[in-house]
């Protein structure tokens, strides 16, 4: 059998020159030699790391949201502010815009043009909820909040009495209307459903109303100035008719079902 004791010599020696090769390197201020097999010769061309994937979004160039052809636009009043005639503050005044309702509610409008004014400023023109009935004017865009949209339309027949309700410009709901009578007639033009109101004290305004930005010309003596509201009754059997101080009375079950149906913001037209 072969002593161990030669081999261990040579296994401290070989360990005793490994060591004195590491300090060595360490020294000269390099690191220790790669392994020979990983590193390429001179001419030879190191092996190239795999492609970074492809991303999986691509951000393309911004365009405009498609419209529907029947949607209409408005904004929240964010707080009260000038309209002016021209979208810029040197024009002319035509009116106060208010944040709030008369029933202290956000007031919206609907949007009709935007315009840079000479400053740079975002200038937005909606249609203000004054007397003469379809006044409009410029406001600064800072002076509103976010977009919203409808895609619903009521339309108020006064002649015929009748309230039809669109959707996508497809008729979904008609219903019988009263309206003013002759000496307090209903206006005539183009508003907006503002808002939504419920539990009312008096049975005379059904269980629910919906508060527009049409004004009375005869009666601007009403509290909050005479807006026209479309509410229930406790007289179905008025309905259809002349009955009312300009407001549009339905039956209780209708104005239900229509309040259900037409959010606010949606266009009003009473012709």
């Amino acid at each position: 059998m072969t002593p161990r004791r030669p081999r261990l010599i040579i296994a401290a020696g070989l360990l005793l020159a490994a060591a004195v090769l590491l300090v060595a390197g360490l020294a000269r201020g390099g690191s220790s030699p790669a392994p020979a097999a990983s590193s390429p010769e001179r001419g030879e061309r190191a092996v190239d790391l795999p492609a970074a994937p492809k991303s999986a979004i691509a951000i393309g160039t911004p365009v405009p949201l498609e419209r529907h052809a029947q949607e209409t636009t408005w904004a929240a009043v964010r707080r009260d502010v000038v309209a002016r005639r021209l979208p810029s503050v040197a024009a002319r005044a035509v009116g106060t815009l208010r944040a709030d309702t008369p029933e202290a509610t956000t007031n919206i409008v609907p949007l009709l043009a935007r315009r840079r004014g000479a400053d740079g400023e975002l200038w937005l023109r909606v249609r203000l909820p004054a007397l003469p009935n379809g006044t409009t004017g410029w406001v600064p865009r800072s002076a509103l909040g976010a977009y919203g949209t409808a895609r619903t339309h009521l339309i108020v027949d006064l002649d015929r009495r009748r309230a039809t309700l669109l959707r996508d410009g497809r008729t979904v709901m008609r219903f019988p209307v009263g309206v003013g009578a002759p000496d307090a007639p209903t206006p005539r033009g183009e508003f907006i459903i503002r808002n939504r109101l419920t539990r009312y004290r008096s049975e005379f305004y059904g269980p629910i109303a919906l508060g527009t930005s049409a004004r009375s010309t005869t009666l601007t003596d009403w509290p909050g100035g005479g807006y026209v509201g479309i509410h229930g009754t406790n007289e179905p059997d008025l309905i259809p008719g002349a009955v009312s101080h300009g407001c549009i009375r339905m039956r209780n079950a209708d104005i239900v079902r229509l309040a259900r149906a037409l959010p606010v913001g949606s266009p009003l037209t009473i012709r």
